[in-house]
């Protein structure tokens, strides 16, 4: 996602404080840099036709080194008693987010 030039911990945080119905906010620093995690539960309107179970999606909002772009990051399950474990696994890929030109 393309986002205005700010530093790298900024982005992260008006990442999440812009997004809304977003909540269970974390900030960490991993090796790719300042990450924002957060939550969001959903449930499917009753004329969807989907079945009407709550739908938790977890985000990891990570900023780009150039301050110019947002990398995002999200993990989606019905399966909300779980949501430490889906949490830790959505951290777990974001601690593996690298910066680089493949090209080398």
């Amino acid at each position: 996602m393309d986002t205005s030039w700010a530093p790298r911990g900024v982005t992260a945080a008006r990442a999440v404080t812009t997004a809304e119905g977003h909540g269970n906010v974390a900030y960490d620093e991993l090796g790719c840099g300042p990450v924002a995690f957060s939550e969001t539960l959903r449930t499917p309107t009753s004329h969807s036709g989907l079945p009407q179970l709550p739908l938790l999606q977890i985000y990891a909002h990570v900023p780009h080194p150039d301050g110019t772009s947002l990398v995002l990051l999200t993990l989606s399950t019905t399966a909300t008693s779980h949501r430490d474990t889906y949490r830790t696994l959505l951290r777990r890929i974001t601690e593996r987010v690298a910066f680089e030109d493949p090209a080398g």
